[in-house]
């Protein structure tokens, strides 16, 4: 609660005779006034910061009282508290709070969060180690008695949106399928904002996809008729909300930088599904992951015309540079489908994470 100046009209009503004996009713307000106005001010230098997974980065806060510019002339003890804001803005979920010498992280950030406190007015929170979850809008709330004040920090990671369907085929993941899916691929279910930043770096899909939101929405760059139609504009369509347990789409999901090694196996034959896993693993490695080829595709430049087995049972193969017989029209990973396990032969994509 913030110590805030305010103003205070009191109605007051009185009757005085009148020379034809009635009454008037006659109203004075008297202003009372506040003299202290807010002390503490909380605010944040940026308000985005932009990392990757695997790096380190720091949310800052810093607060401030009005009339001093140290954190020091409060008689009480000062607590900060992070949260972090979710998609439906209702819910929050705790992150870490200090009050003097006590600390407490939460849930995946316990050892992986502290406050960087270079001053004493200093609650600027640092992250090691980031997963794909952190992505998202944090606050920052610093109280000292009756007083608070919050900044709000958007956390963006470098990173690549793809949209996601199963072996089953087109429109077949209710929401929670649609998650997990997502997390099978080395990935997490997009949001929004990340699926809108993909749209304007030139994503087109035709097919809608669930989001991290709940809603289920697509990316037009080139509109045409099975899509909305050719004469409407290019944009992110809206499907809307639907029922999480029983509406059935696809899914698009986000994944950023991986600490590992990405390739495609030199091997003397092609390969059924079972014997590409195997070949991953004869290797050292695992088979790759579609997180996996999109990463190293859009962060890394991979590129290669050689279709392989990933672990989801797909074929796909990464172009970086389009040329003829390899995606001639656009750089892209390319999909070749979900082919018979035990009979289609092709080559295989391997994933071995450093240590």
């Amino acid at each position: 609660m913030k110590s805030l100046l305010f103003l205070v009209l009191i109605s007051v009503c009185w009757a005085e005779p009148h020379p034809d004996n009635s009454s008037l009713e006659h109203e004075r307000i008297i202003h009372i006034q506040a003299e202290n106005g807010p002390r503490l001010l909380v605010v944040a230098e940026q308000a985005k910061i932009f990392s990757h997974r695997g790096g380190n980065v720091t949310l800052p806060c810093k607060f401030y009282h009005e009339h001093t510019s140290t954190a020091g002339s409060g008689t009480h003890k000062i607590r900060v508290k992070w949260t972090k804001l979710t998609s439906d803005y209702l819910k929050e979920v705790d992150v870490f709070v200090a009050m003097g010498h006590h600390r407490k992280s939460y849930g995946n950030y316990h050892g992986r969060v502290f406050l960087r406190e270079s001053s004493e007015n200093d609650a600027s929170l640092i992250i090691t180690n980031i997963i794909l979850e952190d992505y998202g809008r944090y606050k920052c709330e610093v109280i000292e008695g009756l007083e608070d004040d919050t900044a709000v920090v958007a956390l963006n990671l470098e990173g690549v949106v793809f949209p996601y369907s199963p072996r089953l085929g087109r429109y077949n993941l209710n929401f929670h399928e649609a998650q997990r899916a997502c997390l099978d691929q080395d990935s997490v279910i997009a949001s929004f904002d990340q699926l809108y930043d993909a749209w304007r770096s030139g994503l087109d899909w035709c097919n809608a996809g669930w989001l991290s939101d709940g809603s289920v929405q697509y990316p037009i760059t080139k509109p045409r008729e099975p899509c909305g139609g050719k004469n409407t504009v290019p944009g992110v369509r809206n499907y809307g909300f639907w029922d999480k347990d029983k509406s059935r789409y696809d899914v698009f999901c986000f994944t950023s930088n991986f600490n590992g090694r990405f390739y495609y196996l030199i091997h003397p034959t092609k390969l059924t599904y079972d014997e590409a896993v195997q070949a991953c693993l004869k290797d050292g490695a695992q088979i790759a992951k579609v997180g996996q080829i999109f990463a190293a595709w859009k962060l890394l430049g991979y590129d290669r015309c050689d279709a392989g087995w990933l672990a989801d049972g797909s074929v796909r193969y990464p172009i970086s540079r389009p040329r003829k017989r390899c995606s001639p029209n656009e750089a892209a990973v390319r999909f070749v489908g979900f082919p018979d396990k035990k009979h289609k032969l092709y080559g295989v994509y391997c994933f071995r994470a450093y240590n």
